[in-house]
């Protein structure tokens, strides 16, 4: 048995063992990882930016691609003394510029700390090279060369949206992912499929001496990691329709937007005025001018801009009524130049004859019929009141995607408006309003809003005979997936039985010829079967805004277009000869109405626009 008195010695020799063998353990395993961080302490990342994912139209033509950008790059605390004017020249600035540029450095070193700084970015090449020759006599300065964005069509500058270096509020909402020198899109499907088209940064790793001046590559490059290059994205869009709806409304405020009913794929999306494919490549340079243009060209209004849709609006009352069963087609109704109600109180219609069935209303536009349709919907023996007709009425409109986002994959879609009966119960106070009060909603005015792209939406439903699939701007492609829900039909609650009979009375409203009354001749076609509804909605800010929509042909449909120009006065002014040349140009490749074409593209209205 161990005495006491050896207990303190056996302590002292256990604890001398566990030294040693620490030691051991740490020469044999250790010693490989405190030299690895060791190494980590003086090694220093170079960043290898990926090539950014190239962005097609539908047909395969490259909307967006890239090329070759030089940049001129200083470390502050590795610059020596250099000759500034010989930099200057070789730079082609003056010695000002770089005098004042490191003494904004040395001012912000303590931020800067080892970082590089872009000091002049996109030189020409030739300046470039010039400078590579020379670089070995000015150290801390040295070269980068990265892809920026070229646009080989001018189609879709709001539409394709552009790139930019991220700030510091930028970076704080994606954490992590970037840091200061990056770019990322910040407008448009740049935005929209950012996470696609951005790819993986790789980098160089160095080691550095104790001047922190690179020596060689880290383990000779095997830890280096290779850039993965952004996946190429496929739209919807066919280039040669988006530059001609361009062509179109040149000068003029508003938006064409073009959808395959089939599919739901958009075809063109045109916001107008619009940022010129020149401006994106170097929207540095332009974005002052661009954000104080008074027509505000980076507004896209064809999926952002609200506005009451105008007699086009009709239909949708005319299909309520049908699925509701207050109105037949060959019910007559009378108008005499308008709707008369209350005391003396009147809403206007422009002279044709009466009294109309349903089809010639839809024809010639008649504003009193659909005071009748929209009165006997509201005030339906179904319903216990007004406000739950109202009700009723606001579900059928918002099944055809009205007064909410339609969920397309394109970003700043807004929502629209349509009234329900809490709208109006906070206005006049419950059981203080009646049909006749809300009766404008009958033409497309009072409360409802609806943008662009939901008139477009709206009108490859009435193409499908009762559905429609979600608009989207992307197609499905190597790497690159879609949501499955522009994939599922999205039906209406009216049967699409119904449709059928409110669209002959859109092809009489193109083709019933001259004389005839019909609003929307001058979109016809021959041979093409446009069916058409035009559109003159009130603009409390000027002339009134035209508006029309139309899809052909007649049978199987394959592009369904919304027209709506501020200021452009009555729907077959400007908006129903533009939209139809879109028609015509995408189903025959040319355009016969060539006067037409011509006074549409010489036309300037935006003297017509109050500018905020």
């Amino acid at each position: 048995m161990t005495s006491r008195r050896h207990i303190p010695l056996l302590v002292g020799l256990g604890v001398v063992a566990a030294i040693l063998l620490g030691k051991i353990f740490s020469l044999q395993v250790l010693e490989g990882r405190y030299k690895e961080d060791a190494d980590h302490n003086s090694t220093i990342y170079e960043t290898i930016y990926p090539t950014r994912g190239v962005i097609y139209d539908r047909n395969g033509d490259i909307l967006v691609g890239n090329k070759v950008a030089y940049d001129i790059l200083v470390s502050p605390r590795e610059v020596k003394d250099f000759d500034t004017l010989a930099l200057a020249t070789v730079l082609g600035v003056t010695p000002e510029f770089i005098r004042g540029k490191m003494d904004e450095y040395h001012r912000n070193r303590r931020r800067i700390g080892y970082q590089s700084q872009v000091m002049i970015r996109s030189l020409p090449s030739e300046t470039y090279m010039r400078f590579d020759e020379v670089r070995y006599k000015f150290p801390g300065f040295k070269g980068q060369v990265r892809g920026v964005r070229d646009y080989p069509v001018n189609a879709g500058g709001n539409l394709l949206g552009y790139v930019s270096e991220v700030n510091a509020r930028y970076i704080e909402r994606h954490p992590g992912e970037y840091r200061p020198g990056d770019y990322a899109g910040m407008t448009g499907i740049e935005a929209a499929r950012e996470q696609d088209l951005r790819g993986e940064k790789g980098y160089h790793i160095y080691l550095r001496n104790s001047r922190n001046q690179i020596e060689q590559p880290y383990k000779d490059g095997a830890e280096d990691k290779e850039a993965v290059p952004g996946h190429d994205i496929v739209t919807t869009i066919d280039a040669s329709l988006q530059q001609y709806g361009q062509q179109l409304m040149k000068n003029k405020v508003g938006s064409l937007v073009a959808i395959e009913p089939s599919t739901g794929e958009i075809l063109a999306l045109v916001s107008s005025p619009g940022i010129d494919v020149e401006q994106l490549a170097d929207i540095g340079r332009h974005y002052e001018e661009i954000a104080k243009n008074p027509y505000k060209p980076m507004y896209n209004r064809a999926v952002s801009a609200s506005y009451p849709p105008g007699s086009v609006f009709k239909l949708v009352n005319g299909l309520i009524g049908l699925e509701e069963g207050v109105l037949r087609p060959e019910m007559m109704y009378p108008c005499s130049q308008g709707y008369h109600f209350g005391a003396g109180r009147k809403l206007g219609c422009h002279v044709h004859k009466s009294p109309l069935n349903m089809e010639e209303s839809i024809m010639m536009s008649c504003n009193a019929y659909y005071c009748y349709v929209l009165k006997n919907i509201l005030d339906n023996r179904k319903y216990d009141n007004v406000a739950e007709g109202m009700d009723a009425w606001h579900e059928y409109v918002e099944s055809f995607g009205f007064g909410r986002k339609l969920g397309s994959d394109f970003p700043a879609e807004l929502a629209g408006g349509i009234p329900t009966s809490r709208t109006y119960n906070r206005a006049y106070g419950k059981g203080h309003w009646n049909s006749t009060t809300v009766i404008s909603l009958s033409i497309g005015q009072g409360e409802i809003l609806a943008t662009p792209l939901h008139l477009a939406n709206f009108c490859a439903t009435l193409a499908n005979r009762g559905y429609y699939y979600i608009p989207h701007i992307i197609k499905a492609s190597e790497g690159v997936e879609i949501d499955p829900k522009y994939y599922e039909k999205q039906y209406t609650k009216v049967s699409t039985a119904q449709f059928p009979k409110v669209i002959h009375g859109m092809w009489r409203a193109v083709n019933g010829g001259q004389g005839s009354g019909c609003t929307a001749h001058v979109a016809a076609v021959e041979g093409l079967d446009i069916c058409g509804k035009t559109g003159t909605a009130q603009n409390p800010r000027g002339a009134d805004n035209s508006v029309f929509i139309c899809f052909a042909p007649r049978e199987n449909p394959k592009i369904a277009v919304a027209g709506y120009v501020e200021n452009g006065g009555f729907g077959a002014s400007y908006a129903a000869p533009m939209a139809s040349l879109m028609v015509e140009r995408y189903l025959t490749g040319t355009v016969s109405r060539k006067d037409l074409e011509k006074r549409m593209k010489d036309a300037n209205l935006l003297s017509r626009v109050k500018k905020d």
